[in-house]
């Protein structure tokens, strides 16, 4: 008999800010109810012990059982806990737990690693995974750029939010040249935009330009609509399907897949 060939490999994409207040958490969870809107088969994974993705998508972070702390420590394979949402994507989540965890893996060899060889239980089974990573720059957010493949930079269209942007930068530049040569910067997402206001707009059109970096098009409008999504424990696209914000994001993901 003929050898069965097995699914590709699925696309994996950081998005990352160690400034917190960036809408990371919120681009994960609506992007990642696009992608799925565009049939795709999408996991999220919460990176932060703070679980903010966990609740934004109904799930209780006490009442996990197995959840990315597990996974990262070698106490479950990450297909175990895979858990179903109702935006349509799978997650795994994050507890409070995770935030040891970063000085349990800093005595191990390889630990920049951990998390991509995690992934190899479930990478087939996706078309893309999506990291949320907690707003730091320590080894799980090195996890999560070593075993992705794309970087996604949400910003706030605020002059403040440069900060902090090219220190990531730099450290991008060291995981390529150390960890992983493969990640590539699929652009800055630019959030909280205000189309009325001129300082929006100039930072905008300033930060392609300061950092050599494409801008994702659309910029993602500030709207009351991210505040309220959380509480019904959906992304935007669940809670207010016709609204800019889920707009916005839905064609986002029509350009990110163009990307990558």
């Amino acid at each position: 008999m003929p050898k069965r060939s097995r699914a590709p490999k699925a696309t994996i994409i950081s998005l990352a800010n160690q400034k917190g207040g960036v809408a990371k958490t919120t681009s994960v969870a609506s992007l990642g109810a696009a992608f799925a809107e565009l049939d795709k088969k999408v996991l999220l994974i919460d990176l932060d012990p703070q679980a903010c993705l966990t609740f934004s998508l109904g799930v209780d972070p006490d009442a996990v059982e197995t959840s990315i702390n597990e996974v990262v420590l070698g106490r479950a394979d990450m297909g175990e806990a895979v858990l179903a949402t109702e935006d349509g994507v799978d997650l795994v989540p994050s507890t409070i737990d995770l935030a040891g965890a970063e000085a349990q893996l800093l005595p191990r060899p390889g630990r920049e690693y951990v998390l991509a060889g995690a992934l190899e239980d479930v990478v087939h089974d996706y078309d893309i995974i999506l990291l949320d990573c907690s707003p730091t720059l320590g080894v799980l957010t090195l996890n999560a750029l070593t075993a992705s493949g794309g970087l996604i930079i949400p910003m706030p269209a605020e002059m403040l939010s440069h900060r902090g942007v090219g220190q990531l930068l730099d450290t991008v530049k060291d995981v390529r040249r150390i960890l992983n040569k493969k990640l590539k910067v699929v652009g800055i997402l630019a959030t909280m935009y205000d189309g009325r206001s001129n300082h929006s707009r100039e930072v905008l059109a300033d930060v392609g330009e300061r950092y050599g970096l494409d801008v994702l098009e659309p910029p993602i409008p500030r709207t009351v609509r991210f505040a309220e999504a959380p509480a019904v424990g959906r992304s935007i696209l669940g809670s207010s399907r016709t609204s800019k914000g889920a707009q916005a994001y839905r064609e986002v993901a029509a350009a990110v897949l163009e990307r990558i």
